[in-house]
């Protein structure tokens, strides 16, 4: 029994109680729904696909599961792998793991698993690793092979030998209901580069094949793009050459193209049908690969020679021969592959030395195989389970005998049912199935199914367990389940009903001489060596040996290989037909398991001593249920378990001893014992937790008993410096008020006369403490602008008062003015310079100050229009505008550029850009504007000067204000200062007339606009609107 209390179920059929299908059943569906997939019966291990991937298999488990006794730990194929391995290396007995299961069970995985597990706990080395590597490649690249481990005396692996013995061809060309093909074909169409598949001319989509089944070629959890890049890793590792690998792959492409392939009907002037394909393009692609000549190929599918001696006679092939032929080469083409697949890696992984090896050998094999329309396939399938299940018994029953003669233990005949009598029925070399089967194919004359059918009927219809419709046994004449052309037998998993049509052909298994020939003929390298009898200058008239004929041989090859070897049994079952996690079919499992003959396996191991245990781990595991050997028992194991069992009062005939282990008859008993088990380890549990919160407690008052001093001696510690503290802080009072005392007496005397002037300069002290303090809390804003200033709070302070409001207001000021760039300071010194000028003089100013003073208010030098005009200025220019130029004649305004530089004054024609005027600023004496808000001003020239020739010049501007700055600060500049003249009167000299322009205020016209107007020669009118 494994240690583990918390078992989901009972982890060994053997004892289950009570016994049933249905019990056995419910077991595994409760071990299956809790992820525990491995059940034993004895030492057969049963495995559950769960589909999914379970963290059973890490190194971790490799290492739990290392040499450990088989029911020590729960059940897991790591136990069963870990058994045979050591029985391999250390009792020197060659190994077999027969590894039975119907397709989709998981036999591939638990070969590969098995494997794992021996390569991970054998020897290490680099000639080792190499080896071990190569074994475990060569699994992915074989589907349903026996491998054969050859290993040293040490255990490590030699090398291998892989034997082919049942491969089920038939799959290639049909596959049962919910079956796939080989995965090979999946795997290459989902798994191979874009280029091999267009070098290999085929597509990716599995309906375009006729091989494949298209119900299953998609499968949960199976990722055939992987396994293809795996399987191509794989056949690196072991060896395979690049074209090698390409020569495969040409080979399994070509058997797709072959299902392709269809034919039709074609009638013949002599009244025969012959057969001819429909579409040649696959048959095309196929040569291509395989570098056949179209034309003979395509002769092989429509006609057959036959060769009697001398004598050659060539017949048509009709549409059901072109297809049998068509379905021949593809099985043939399939199975040699494999057959050379496997050679070729024998070659690369078996052992050189001659020294001599163990063996462990790992089969893969399909189980018992019971569908709805059994044939040739599923007969000699179930043939084959029916020997493996009799060399199980066998193996079985002598292993038992084995172990209680070992043991001193008396052997008695177990009854059981002896299946001798279903392998004789078809081995049989007289009157056996497939000698009458191969009879009927040798002889002369018609040979059909049903002259086979017919010669079943007469030999075998008195066997208790053949049935048939036309039996001369009259038990079954009124039997109409059975269809005429069927037959049953009663194998050990049930009956099975065999449909006799193909059982012929199939037998025959017949490859047409002139497919050989043509295979023989291919340019292709690996198709001549796996087609040698199409050689003509070999031709072998001799029949070749019949399909039944060579699997009775390979089964009895096989069953002489198992007989020389220690077996060890993996039984894996379908739980679903989905091939889904978590899906227990209760209907499939039954059926398997009555087919794989487990209840037969579990009354035979319950048929004598359902349990045995070595006296040492058994002493280990029940000893405290007896006082006289808990907690220790000091003599020999044996006698330890005989007190204990006496002790317990167990009735002496459900157990024996032997001479290293206990015997158990009935499970009851060992479940007896294991309810007295957990009876004490209960009882023990409590007592260790009373000890321990014991224990504990005690600790835990240790500890507080130990921080009570640490933390008592820290207080009395703190408790005495806080007195220390204050005593010294009391004492330093006392002192100083005796201190005190001391001077204010010695001192007094002295204090009267002059403590007036000390409290008054005190006083003062502290008043204009008080007042700085009070002012530096309420000081104004940081604004230039702002005017409020604290209230004096002493008339005694008025001076200083005032004076700090003016230096503090200098200060903002100068704070104010510090965070000026230089050309905002510049502006700001315009906007002064106007303020100054103009401020309560003119009626205009008020609405400037908002407005910032641009400068280049034409952009001269960026806009391309003024091009010419900024190339004739030599200096920069400072502002430019344009201007109305006023005509004294009738004091309409004429359009003028205005340029000011630092030198100069310039006017141009806006439209051309023509300099029409250019003042020097030297020649200028004084500039006139009026107090009112219009933008006239007169430029007055200096009598005498060049300039002066043509008069003042009379203009009207939008930027007034700003213009008339820039020029008195350009004059200031010079140290000639530039008169302005305010008023609303004043001459202006225009050539060799002086005219007097006179500005009113008026009522608005035209829009509040300014007009000027000539009133006679000598006056100029300008009215102005009157603003609200």
């Amino acid at each position: 029994m494994p240690e583990e209390n918390n078992m989901i179920g009972v982890g060994d059929m053997v004892l289950l109680e009570p016994l049933s299908e249905d019990s056995f059943l419910e077991n595994l569906r409760n071990r299956f729904d809790h992820s525990e997939i491995y059940t034993y019966i004895g030492s057969v291990v049963i495995s559950v696909n769960p589909y999914r991937s379970l963290p059973i298999y890490t190194s971790d488990k490799v290492e739990e599961y290392r040499n450990r006794n088989f029911y020590e730990l729960s059940p897991h194929i790591y136990a069963l792998a870990d058994e045979a391995y050591h029985s391999l290396r250390d009792q020197d007995k060659d190994q077999c793991i027969l590894i039975t299961g119907e397709s989709g069970a998981g036999k591939t995985e638990a070969s590969k698993l098995v494997m794992s597990y021996v390569a991970a706990v054998c020897g290490k080395g680099q000639e080792v690793n190499k080896v071990k590597e190569q074994l475990l490649q060569s699994n992915p690249v074989l589907e349903g092979s026996h491998l054969e481990i050859e290993s040293m005396l040490t255990g490590d692996p030699l090398g291998g030998v892989i034997s082919n013995y049942l491969l089920e061809k038939s799959r290639v060309v049909k596959q049962p209901r919910g079956e796939r093909n080989f995965h090979i074909f999946y795997q290459l169409l989902s798994g191979a580069s874009d280029d091999t598949l267009k070098k290999l001319k085929l597509h990716r989509d599995f309906s375009k094949y006729n091989y494949l089944s298209l119900d299953s070629a998609v499968v949960n959890g199976l990722d055939d793009a992987t396994n293809f890049r795996t399987v191509r890793n794989a056949m690196q590792i072991v060896g395979f050459m690049e074209d090698e690998v390409q020569s495969v792959l040409e080979l399994v492409a070509a058997v797709l193209k072959l299902g392709n392939i269809e034919f039709k009907p074609e009638s013949r002037c002599n009244g025969t049908d012959e057969s001819r394909i429909k579409d040649k393009n696959d048959l095309k692609e196929m040569c291509e690969l395989l570098g056949i000549e179209q034309s003979v190929l395509e002769r092989a599918f429509s006609y057959r020679t036959v060769e009697a001696k001398m004598e050659k006679v060539s017949t048509t092939l009709n549409v059901a021969q072109a297809y049998y032929a068509r379905d021949a080469l593809a099985k043939n083409l399939y199975s040699r592959l494999f057959t050379w697949l496997v050679t070729r890696i024998n070659e690369s992984i078996k052992a050189q030395t001659k020294t001599r090896h163990k063996v462990m050998g790992v089969l893969d094999i399909y189980g018992f195989e019971i569908f709805e329309d059994n044939s040739f396939e599923q007969f000699i399938i179930n043939y084959c389970n029916e020997k493996l299940q009799q060399i199980f018994i066998e193996l079985t029953l002598r292993e038992e005998q084995e172990e209680y003669v070992r043991e001193g233990i008396e052997w008695t005949n177990i009854e059981y049912f002896n299946n001798a009598i279903i392998c004789d029925l078809i081995e049989n070399n007289q009157n056996g199935i497939l000698a009458m089967l191969d009879e009927e194919c040798l002889r002369p004359g018609t040979v059909t199914d049903e002259t086979f059918l017919d010669k079943l009927n007469t030999v075998c219809a008195e066997h208790q367990h053949f049935e048939s419709r036309l039996s001369k046994n009259s038990k079954f004449l009124n039997d109409h389940s059975l269809p005429h052309s069927c037959f049953r037998i009663q194998h050990y998993a049930g009956k099975v009903l065999y449909r006799v049509e193909g059982f012929v052909d199939k037998n025959n298994d017949l490859l047409y001489r002139d497919l050989s020939q043509a295979m023989f003929k291919a340019n292709h390298s690996l198709i001549k060596q796996l087609f040698p009898e199409g050689n003509p200058a070999k031709v072998n008239l001799k029949r070749p040996p019949t399909a039944g004929f060579q699997f009775r041989a390979s089964v009895g090859t096989l069953m002489k290989n198992l007989q020389t070897k220690n077996p060890n049994y993996i039984r894996c079952i379908k739980p679903n037909d989905k091939k889904a996690p978590h899906i227990f079919t209760e209907s499939l499992v039954r059926h398997q398991v009555r087919y794989l003959g487990l209840m037969e396996n579990v009354r035979v191991r319950r048929a004598g001593y359902a349990f045995r245990q070595a006296y040492e781990p058994c002493l280990e595991r029940y000893k405290m249920l007896c006082k006289q050997t808990w907690p220790h028992w000091r003599g020999p194991a044996r006698e330890g378990v005989e007190v204990l069992m006496a002790n317990l009062q167990v009735p002496a005939e459900e157990f024996s001893y032997g001479r290293s282990k206990i015997f158990i008859r009935n499970p009851r008993t060992l479940f007896f014992l294991e309810e007295r088990r957990r009876q004490c380890l209960q009882d023990l549990a409590t007592l260790i937790q009373k000890i321990y919160r014991g224990w504990k407690c005690r600790s835990h008052f240790l500890l507080l008993k130990k921080s009570q001093i640490v933390v008592a001696a820290w207080y009395r510690r703190y408790a005495q410096q806080k007195k220390y503290q204050r005593i010294k802080s009391a004492t330093t009072v006392v002192q100083s008020y005796t201190r005190g005392w001391q001077v204010r007496r010695e001192y007094r005397k002295f204090f009267r006369a002059n403590a007036g002037k000390k409290i008054y300069n005190f006083t003062i002290q502290r008043i204009m403490q008080k007042y700085f303090l009070g002012l530096k809390s309420s000081l104004p804003s940081m604004s230039p602008i702002d005017k409020t200033w604290p209230t004096r709070p002493y008339l005694f302070l008025d001076g200083v008062h005032t004076e700090l409001r003016r230096i503090f207001h200098l200060w903002r000021c100068k704070k104010y003015r510090s965070q000026f760039t230089e050309e905002k300071k510049a502006v700001y010194e315009e906007k002064l310079e106007a303020s100054e000028i103009f401020k309560d003089k003119k009626a205009l100013y008020p609405s400037s100050v908002s407005q910032p003073f641009k400068g280049d208010y034409l952009e001269i030098s960026k806009n391309p229009k003024y091009q010419k005009l900024n190339s004739t200025v030599d200096e920069k220019v400072l502002l430019a505008d344009v201007v109305n130029k006023i005509n004294r004649a009738n004091g309409k305004g004429t359009a003028r550029i205005f340029l000011l530089t630092k030198k100069s004054v310039v006017l141009a024609d806006q439209k051309t850009g023509q300099v029409k005027a250019s003042v020097p600023l030297p020649d200028l004496s004084s500039v006139s504007v009026s107090t009112q808000s219009d933008g006239f001003f007169a430029l007055k020239l200096k009598e005498g000067s060049a300039s002066a020739v043509k008069g003042d010049f009379l203009l009207s501007s939008e930027h007034l204000i700003e213009i008339i700055t820039k020029l008195h600060r350009i004059g200031a500049t010079d140290q000639e200062q530039l008169n302005i003249d305010i008023s609303d009167e004043f001459l202006v000299q225009f050539k060799q007339d002086k005219v007097c322009v006179k500005f009113i205020q008026g009522a608005p016209k035209n829009g509040n606009s300014v007009s000027c107007k000539r009133k006679n020669n000598r006056l100029l009118e300008v009215s102005v609107p009157t603003t609200a």
